[in-house]
């Protein structure tokens, strides 16, 4: 009797036993799948910030506010080299202290992180402790996880985790840990390009207009703001021959009249800038492309009837030679012509792409043409 007691006991126990191996198992099966889910929604708010009208600084600060958020991370700070000096570019670190984050390459706890581009871990073993590089503050880090940034195997600066509490991260997974850094260099790579872009907006000089590269920064955080919007490109088809003909100080005249009308009759919303050389841009934001043909018929009416000439100080600035050519040819007096294109652009599309589609249509066109068309 008590022999067969013990042997129910004991498939009891097993049976406990292999229950507890099941469901150990199926959490840990969960608890993979989470992560993975977990994985894919940052990566997906990874793109998103990415595509957010914002600037590059903006959207770095967005992806270290969802790793905080996402992981649930005490601390998360973004150090970037900008070719002179390194830079906090995000973190929920207090400013105070940020000197010490961004000198953390210099110490020699993390170099030999650096030159092998492997993760470091760092922690303390009690509270009384503090890690090393924590120069003006006691309690705030415990431990931390140091991660060394490479663009196309191209050092660029490195990413921080920390904890309050000590030996935080002994059990945590490496794995995803690359996953979010990996992220995180993609992130810095795209948004590199759009840094580049904002460096090198300039304006122009006869028009005061921003050039091409503003549209693909601050003009595409306008712009993508609604759904659809216009692109309209528009090309002085006879400025070469108002060079020739005239002189180029008209010609440039001339750029000059078109670009102030244009500006004193559009919407502060919408943005207009010189694209190259005798071709400009208008983007209509937010506006839908049978709504514009009426405004640019009666701009191009407008602009085509004028007759723009040099007053008598310009001329007398002019050499003696332009002066005679002048009086010679009489040719004071241009009436510009103008061919316009226009298409729709969609937010999350390539704006690149539609501007290239406008400008070979252009370039494309009959020196004669004078119209407006769709495309």
């Amino acid at each position: 009797m008590i022999t067969a007691v013990v042997v129910i006991l004991v498939l009891i126990i097993l049976g406990l036993v292999f229950y507890n191996i099941t469901i150990h198992k199926k959490i840990q099966k969960f608890k993979n799948m989470n992560q993975r889910i977990t994985n894919l929604y940052v990566v997906q708010d990874f793109m998103n910030a990415i595509g957010e009208t914002s600037t590059v600084e903006e959207k770095i600060k967005k992806i270290n506010d969802i790793l905080i958020e996402r992981y649930e991370i005490k601390y998360s700070t973004i150090v970037v080299f900008d070719g002179t000096e390194y830079q906090v570019k995000a973190s929920n670190v207090d400013k105070r202290h940020w000197d010490a984050l961004r000198s953390l390459h210099d110490l020699d706890m993390f170099k030999d992180s650096i030159e092998s581009a492997t993760p470091k871990y760092v922690t303390v073993n009690n509270e009384s402790e503090r890690l090393s590089y924590q120069k003006m503050e006691f309690g705030r880090a415990k431990s931390a996880i140091f991660f060394p940034l490479y663009i196309d195997n191209v050092y660029i600066g490195y990413w921080i985790m920390e904890s309050g509490t000590p030996h935080d991260f002994d059990n945590v997974d490496t794995t995803v840990l690359e996953v979010i850094k990996e992220n995180i260099v993609s992130v810095l790579k795209t948004v590199v390009h759009q840094k580049t872009l904002e460096s090198i907006v300039r304006k122009d000089l006869f028009t005061g207009l921003y050039s091409e590269e503003y549209l693909y920064g601050e003009g595409k955080k306008i712009i993508d703001q609604y759904t659809i919007s216009t692109i309209c490109m528009f090309k002085i088809t006879n400025i070469q021959k108002i060079n020739q003909e005239c002189t180029r100080e008209l010609g440039n005249k001339v750029i000059t009249k078109i670009s102030e009308y244009i500006k004193n009759n559009i919407s502060s919303e919408y943005i207009f800038v010189r694209y190259m050389g005798p071709k400009f841009v208008i983007a209509f934001s937010g506006v839908e492309a049978n709504a514009v043909v009426d405004f640019l018929n009666d701009t191009k009416e407008k602009i085509e009837t004028m007759k723009i000439q040099l007053d008598d100080k310009e001329i007398s600035e002019l050499s003696l030679n332009i002066n005679s050519k002048l009086n010679k040819n009489n040719k004071n007096i241009a009436i510009p012509k103008l061919n316009f294109v226009i298409s729709s652009y969609y937010k999350g599309t390539g704006l690149e792409e539609v501007l290239k589609k406008l400008e070979e249509y252009l370039d494309n066109a009959d020196i004669e043409e004078s119209d407006i068309t769709n495309i």
